[in-house]
């Protein structure tokens, strides 16, 4: 393998080595996994937006929400190799590349830089999950709002706003009423 430059771009060398196969149109409302089913691919969003949720009850809970340019997956299947419990769902007409997990796995394993990457990138997810858990406890939605406003201002622009409210914990007439104050 070529010599890695220092501003490593993961997802075009993905796609250069292969790893990520060609654009395939996704249609709102089409799931890309669902509880039950074993995460057997990685997915980077070209275009379009998705949620990642579960369901308990009769009550859906989205724990992420995704656009374009990021990489997706159901990170607890693709972590443990078992079941997911999750939902990935297309919130809109999208574009996504897809990839298999052992491919991806053996991509990163053969550079100890890609292998730094890919550990960056788990600490950021996590990262960010405990930032998403602070959001959750946190009662004044003017607050969480804010919060989330602050970390992903693209979000505000990607994903239909009935999503995001759901994401926040709140009703999409309170959001409307916490953006306009």
């Amino acid at each position: 393998m070529a010599e890695l430059p220092e501003d490593l771009d993961l997802v075009g060398l993905l796609k250069r080595e292969g790893v990520l196969g060609s654009p395939i149109d996704v249609g709102r409302g089409q799931r890309l996994i669902q509880p039950g089913e074993t995460e057997r691919h990685i997915y980077f969003i070209e275009s379009g937006a998705f949620k990642i949720f579960f369901e308990h009850g009769d009550e859906e809970y989205i724990t992420r929400l995704a656009y374009s340019d990021e990489l997706i997956t159901s990170l607890d299947s693709f972590i443990t190799g078992e079941p997911t419990t999750y939902y990935i769902e297309a919130l809109r007409s999208s574009v996504i590349r897809k990839g298999r997990v052992e491919a991806y796995r053996s991509f990163i394993k053969s550079s100890p830089q890609l292998h730094d990457v890919w550990n960056t990138l788990l600490s950021n997810l996590v990262f960010q999950q405990m930032e998403r858990e602070v959001d959750l406890l946190i009662p004044a939605p003017q607050e969480r709002y804010e919060r989330v406003l602050k970390r992903s201002p693209k979000l505000f622009q990607e994903v239909p706003l009935k999503y995001i409210a759901s994401y926040l914990r709140m009703t999409p007439e309170t959001l409307s009423r916490v953006m306009k104050s």
